[in-house]
């Protein structure tokens, strides 16, 4: 040990720094708190994550950034956020903060989406895996002495999210073609993965951009719920909105199945975890 000491010090006072001094963890933002469980899932101990939206009773829509996501963002290393509109003030706080030195990751960009695309993209789990390898790549980029450790534990993260993939493969052989609906569009890239008849999309884009649904969308909505034209009603439970909580409780009148999804990972649970609670519930919601 007393060697080592020397030989840091000797390094030190010759300008010269040590891998193990000069690189500590690497400072990382993200925007949504499943990118940046997803980023500490890779990163390990060599990353330090701030998460800012992490509280499932918040309502991300309403969000507003604080001087001390300000400060985050302006000394972070890498900044990850979801694009396509959802998360504007991340765009804002990047421009007020500029440096040439900062990596940032939109993971809209990553899979393709555009202004005007389903920005609820983490529901797509392949999105995931995709993001979670262009963060490694970057903090190999950054930090390659840890490299190996990187790839070590995306490859890791790939493994976990066979389980998933397997689950969605095993209900879309019996939910394929099921006609469903939901209050917002949150679930909708599930339900392109599960295959099932989302109904109701002109609805559920009007409550998630905060705008009054037309009357023939609603009559439609009420309609299918009554009639028993849908077997599964998915809500956001994170966002309450008037018209959304009467067609909830429509469904619950009518013996529609109903199912609550989260925009924010609950505290406590990995990615991995809070998707297939997710899928159990709707498992458990549909007879066979």
């Amino acid at each position: 040990m007393k060697c080592l000491f020397v030989l840091a010090t000797i390094a030190i006072l010759a300008g010269i720094a040590t891998p193990a001094l000069a690189a500590g963890p690497i400072s990382v933002v993200a925007a949504e708190n499943f990118y940046g469980d997803v980023a500490q899932q890779i990163g390990g101990v060599d990353v330090r994550v701030t998460s800012v939206l992490s509280n499932p009773d918040q309502d991300p829509h309403l969000f507003e950034a604080s001087p001390s996501v300000a400060r985050a963002i302006s000394a972070a290393r890498v900044v990850i956020y979801n694009g396509v509109d959802y998360d504007p003030w991340m765009t804002k706080l990047l421009g007020a903060t500029r440096s040439t030195d900062r990596a940032v990751i939109v993971v809209a960009e990553l899979a393709g989406k555009r202004t005007g695309d389903n920005p609820h993209i983490w529901y797509d789990p392949s999105t995931m895996l995709t993001f979670a390898k262009a963060l490694a790549d970057r903090l190999s980029t950054i930090d390659p002495d840890r490299s190996t450790a990187y790839r070590e534990r995306l490859a890791r993260f790939g493994q976990s999210m066979t389980p998933i993939q397997a689950k969605i493969a095993v209900l879309r052989k019996s939910l394929a073609g099921t006609p469903t609906t939901a209050t917002e569009p949150v679930f909708g890239y599930m339900f392109d993965a599960l295959g099932m008849q989302v109904r109701n999309r002109s609805f559920q884009l009007a409550v998630m951009n905060s705008t009054e649904p037309s009357a023939s969308d609603v009559a439609a909505f009420e309609n299918d719920l009554k009639t028993h034209t849908v077997k599964l009603l998915v809500y956001n439970s994170q966002a309450s909105d008037p018209i959304a909580e009467r067609m909830m409780s429509l469904a619950k009148a009518a013996h529609v199945p109903v199912v609550g999804v989260t925009e924010t990972e609950p505290p406590g649970l990995t990615y991995q975890q809070w998707i297939a609670s997710e899928l159990d519930a709707i498992d458990h919601a549909l007879p066979r």
